[in-house]
């Protein structure tokens, strides 16, 4: 059996839909299962971590400069190898920011790809067909290159793969409309050519994909009119380099999908052997000009799974650590994926889901006209029993699967539904679980959206809690809760959603600045950010001086006598910086200040905020600030919290996007006042500091005299 799970974007493409690619050269998989390099079709590499859906580094060649080979890791010396203007490799490490400035090499001939996987070394493979590893290239990079290919022949696919310990490069070719596959074995070197099958109308393939196991090489391959082929190819008879022999390479038809027409844009990938994904053809039960993704049972010939994809297919597949990575519309996908090992029986849909040995009932002879035209086979005395006592569902059905779960929630109950759900997180039987948890997420947001009466708080917030939740796999989760005022699920999504949108923010933004404090403080929150605002509210300052540079004695003109205390400046000593919120809502606040963002994207909803919300929100900040000059630095606490730097980052994002506003306004004319003082004594404090660095610097380097008696005056003159 196979599932496909739910999709989430990694990044947007470039491309516009008009156009016939998608702006991905390729996709490859880094130093682990969550690293994927990104290569665009023109000018940029960028390295993601696929679960955060956040891009890590990025490197882009100058103007004039492109891309003609996607970028590849070498697992070896952690180094990222590419090519540019088809003739230049260059090498660079993750720490390096400018390709201009690393390593590169010129070879004499156009280079094809540069290929490199897991536990092998990058080889290069040329467009006229000659294979080279990439440090023997590299040891004389002008070396000449031999002409493997006819003229008239060109390179259409590649591949790289490795069989116990021995290293292959696997090629297709076009020539006058036929193909052949080219299998070249490195070290010793030994080159096989194969001609393969010509399709009776002519049509050339799509898309090629190979596997290796048990030592022999499965080439899957998929025409327009919807026919997938395998060719198999044994490892074991190849013998010494003794010139090129074609070789006849018999095929086997394991698929015939059903298309109008001609498809233009598709690509079918082995996923294990038993299982194939196909894109870009359409779903038998659906109508035409829908385009999905499915999952085909190869032995059985039956649909496992099917997934319709929106926008424009660009025929691009990509599969690594159990992901499918799909161009489709304007995004790039993920779409986790799961194939377990098959029988007739599941493959049919007439195999029960696995029970616990607890509960497993007593398994019923099945004869081959049961399985394939669905009579039931007679059950024993002990299933009728059972039957009886299962006949009415109840709340405690043990081990309802994911799928009836699912169905559940589209009829029951809420409270129903919650008891479900926490049964079936509970199970100890229940495998992969967290696969399953953005359609769990999805399909209660979608019942409690179209059904007012019907909200399971308790069952959202524990799915977040998973930490298995994303904002791009359930979008309208936040909005929800925004809706419900569940401000704790809120800020649960704020904590562990690590890709909500700069608009999202600001809209949680606007809404918890609009609370009630009497209505914040009757929420339940996180209980560690509640216990820092407790903490940060309790704490007493009991004596006024310079912290960080600012004294809240101090005013716009320095004072020269210090020693000089007024009345009126002890009275201020014992004024303490007022919190202008309520302790729940300030927690809620915190969550906003932690959040991750872009400047760029959040500055335009900033300025969508309402006077009376910046004003809110700048004197919070004002108060953040002052508590965290104080002696004492509340973060020392170890609860979760804002730090200073978020905190000033915020106050410069919202003056630059309210700026004229506070200058004109009466009430902010203090506040912004406070501020500047604020910044005034930070640079006057830095402006010192930097004044004393060059004394403290020769103060340590001045030599010690070491023959002191037991009382000594030393004088050092400072200039």
């Amino acid at each position: 059996m196979a599932a496909l799970f739910e999709a989430y974007t990694l990044c947007g493409l470039l491309s516009s839909p008009s156009l016939s690619n998608s702006g991905i050269q390729g996709i490859e998989e880094e130093r682990d299962s969550d690293h994927v390099i990104v290569t665009d079709s023109n000018r940029c590499v960028t390295l993601y971590k696929v679960s955060d859906q956040k891009p890590l580094g990025s490197w882009t060649v100058k103007q004039g400069n492109c891309l003609t080979c996607p970028a590849v890791y070498n697992t070896h010396a952690k180094e990222y190898v590419t090519v540019t203007d088809n003739t230049v490799i260059r090498i660079w490490k993750e720490e390096d920011v400018a390709l201009d400035k690393t390593f590169k090499a010129t070879v004499s001939s156009n280079i094809w790809r540069v290929h490199c996987v897991v536990g092998g070394d990058p080889v290069v493979l040329f467009q006229r067909g000659a294979v080279r590893l990439l440090d023997s290239l590299l040891s004389a990079p002008q070396q000449p290159i031999e002409e493997v290919l006819a003229p008239d022949e060109t390179i259409r696919w590649s591949t790289n793969i490795v069989a116990e310990t021995q290293q292959f490069v696997i090629f297709t070719t076009e020539q006058k409309g036929d193909h052949f596959l080219y299998l070249q074995k490195l070290n010793p070197n030994t080159l096989q050519k194969y001609r393969l099958e010509r399709e009776d109308s002519g049509l050339f393939p799509l898309s090629f994909s190979a596997s290796c196991r048990d030592k022999l090489i499965y080439l899957l391959y998929l025409y327009p009119n919807g026919h997938v082929y395998q060719s198999v190819i044994s490892l074991r008879g190849l013998g010494s380099d003794q010139g090129i022999q074609t070789i006849p390479l018999p095929r086997n038809l394991l698929l015939e999908l059903s298309v109008e027409g001609r498809l233009d844009a598709a690509s079918a990938l082995h996923l294990d052997e038993a299982h194939i994904a196909v894109i870009g053809v359409p779903h038998p039960s659906a109508g035409a000009g829908k385009d999905y993704l499915c999952i085909w049972n190869i032995s059985f010939q039956t649909l496992q799974a099917g997934k319709e994809m929106a926008g424009k297919i660009f025929g691009q597949l990509w599969s690594y650590s159990s992901k499918l990575f799909i161009p489709h519309g304007k995004t790039l996908s993920v779409i986790p994926y799961g194939c377990v090992k098959s029988s007739l029986a599941s493959a049919l849909g007439k195999l029960k889901h696995a029970k616990t040995e607890e509960s497993r009932p007593p398994v019923c002879v099945q004869s081959w006209s049961n399985i394939l035209h669905g009579e039931r086979a007679q059950p024993s005395r002990t299933m009728e029993t059972r039957k009886l006592r299962t006949t009415r569902r109840t709340q405690s059905t043990p081990n309802l699967t994911v799928e009836q779960v699912l169905e559940l929630i589209t009829t029951t109950s809420a409270d129903k539904v919650q008891k479900e759900v926490e049964v079936l997180f509970s199970r100890t039987d229940t495998q992969d679980l967290h696969q399953w948890v953005g359609q769990l997420a999805s399909a209660l947001v979608c019942r409690s959206m179209a059904d007012t009466a019907f909200y399971t708080p308790t069952t959202l917030a524990q799915l977040v809690q998973t930490r298995h939740l994303c904002y791009s796999v359930c979008p309208d989760l936040v909005q929800l809760a925004l809706e419900k005022k569940d401000y704790f699920l809120c800020q649960l999504c704020l904590q562990f959603f690590p890709d909500i949108p700069e608009a999202v923010t600001c809209t949680c933004l606007k809404a918890f600045t609009s609370i009630p404090d009497t209505d914040a403080e009757k929420v339940n929150l996180e209980p560690d950010s509640v216990s820092f605002m407790e903490t940060l509210a309790s704490r007493v300052h009991g004596q006024v001086g310079f912290q960080n540079g600012f004294s809240s004695t101090s005013s716009k003109e320095d004072h020269s006598d210090a020693s000089v205390t007024t009345a009126e400046e002890k009275n201020s000593a014992q004024l303490e910086p007022i919190c202008p919120v309520g302790l729940h809502k300030a927690v809620l606040l915190n969550e906003i200040l932690q959040t991750a963002y872009s400047d760029d994207l959040l500055l335009p909803h900033l300025k969508d905020l309402s006077s009376q919300h910046v004003f809110l929100f700048l004197q919070y900040l004002q108060f953040l600030y002052q508590k965290y000059n104080q002696a004492a630095f509340p973060q020392e606490h170890g609860c979760r919290s804002p730090s200073l730097t978020q905190i000033m980052n915020w106050m410069c994002l919202l003056l630059d996007a309210h700026f004229t506003v506070l200058v004109m306004s009466t009430e902010a004319k203090n506040l912004v006042e406070n501020l500047y003082r604020y910044i005034n004594a930070q640079v006057k404090l830095f402006s010192e500091l930097g004044k004393m660095g060059g004394t403290l610097q020769e103060l340590q380097n001045a030599k010690i005299n070491k023959d002191m008696g037991k009382y000594s005056i030393e004088v050092i003159e400072l200039f």
